[in-house]
């Protein structure tokens, strides 16, 4: 898609967030900024703990009561009934604007676990039809007629009894169906998918990416996924900012990130994803745990685990290197002074299997 054709929907500028605990101030995002557009979907990589589900709870106005916005923006544009466009600070609205003008509405989140989204003692449809009777002032018919048309859109079979149910009398796979039908009842620009497959097995997964991905090519809208299955990410993304330990530290095309990786943090996690045309038995595992976010971090983060690392990453964060218009990270190894560093051989031969498959995940 040509840049200049690309409508921005969301832009996040220098956020930085910190939790007060008990032993302290967690620095858990420090300085992320993320460009979101119509109709392309973003993936957020990274381990446990990185950041990336705070990130799009910030994004969504849902952050936990011990958090602290410390800086930062989050402009995000909708367009008015009439067209008109509108772009507002989530940071800065109140809780009662993000519920009436964001939540549900124009932003839509589908969680991991679907029985936390779920109430138990409600039927399914009266759930699904809620947010249409809030956010549209819908008549309850009209609402019924939608809520069936969704869960039929979803795959659900026999829609109109299901509409009766209750979660606990539905799989896995049916219940995360159901929160995607919640998630689509407003008709949101932007659905946020916060490891929505992670709770459910492979074949059903995939009918899940699937079924997300159709979605988003019928109604246009834009998708943020957040994983740590580089596999999904292969599957679903346009674009993939990698995040460790509270900031992103590469960002660009879903081929760049595969086919032409520069951070050693991506190189460690493309490296461990699962590869079944290699002789090689061993799994390979990023060494070391990721830095305690309770101290200030010296440097790079990732330098106590950079088998790479220079002198320079102990005492100075890097920068963003540009690689291509839509291709950066930070990582000291791209500063023009600093020694020439191959990625690890092994991973360029799966690059190049990947790129003989034709497609990221080689299938």
């Amino acid at each position: 898609m040509e840049q200049k054709n690309r409508e921005k929907i969301m832009e996040i500028r220098d956020l930085s967030i910190t939790f007060r605990t008990m032993v302290g101030p967690v620095h858990a995002i420090r300085g992320v900024n993320i460009d979101l557009y119509r109709g392309e979907t973003l993936a957020i990589v990274g381990e446990s703990g990185s950041g990336k589900s705070v990130t799009v709870k910030a994004a969504m106005g849902i952050l936990a009561k011990n958090s602290v916005v410390d800086q930062g923006t989050i402009q995000y544009t909708y367009h008015h009934d009439d067209g008109t466009p509108k772009t507002v600070n989530i940071l800065k609205l109140k809780k009662k604007e993000l519920r009436r003008h964001i939540n549900g509405k124009r932003i839509a989140m589908i969680f991991q676990d679907p029985m936390t989204s779920l109430d138990p003692t409600m039927p399914i449809g009266k759930q699904i039809i809620e947010g249409m009777l809030w956010h549209h002032r819908a008549g309850k018919d009209e609402a019924w007629k939608k809520a069936v048309h969704l869960l039929d859109e979803v795959g659900i079979p026999d829609a109109e009894q299901r509409m009766k149910n209750y979660p606990h009398q539905l799989s896995g796979g049916m219940r995360q169906r159901v929160v995607i039908a919640i998630a689509l009842a407003c008709d949101p620009d932007l659905l946020i998918c916060d490891e929505p497959t992670t709770a459910l097995d492979v074949t059903i997964q995939a009918k899940i990416l699937e079924l997300i991905q159709r979605i988003q090519k019928e109604r246009g809208i834009s998708v943020i996924f957040i994983t740590h299955d580089l596999g999904v990410v292969a599957k679903v993304a346009d674009y993939v900012d990698v995040m460790y330990a509270g900031k992103i530290v590469e960002k660009g095309t879903v081929e760049e990130i595969f086919y032409d990786p520069r951070h050693p943090y991506t190189w460690g996690l493309l490296s461990a994803m699962p590869d079944l045309d290699t002789a090689d038995e061993r799994l390979y595992t990023i060494p070391g745990s990721p830095p305690n976010l309770l101290h200030m971090v010296e440097g790079d983060a990732f330098a106590p685990r950079n088998q790479y690392a220079l002198k320079i990453d102990r005492r100075a964060e890097p920068p963003m290197f540009q690689i291509s218009d839509t291709h950066y990270a930070a990582t000291w190894l791209l500063d023009e002074r600093a020694p020439h560093v191959e990625m690890p051989p092994e991973l360029r031969e799966r690059i190049e299997r990947m790129k003989m498959g034709g497609e990221p995940d080689g299938e």
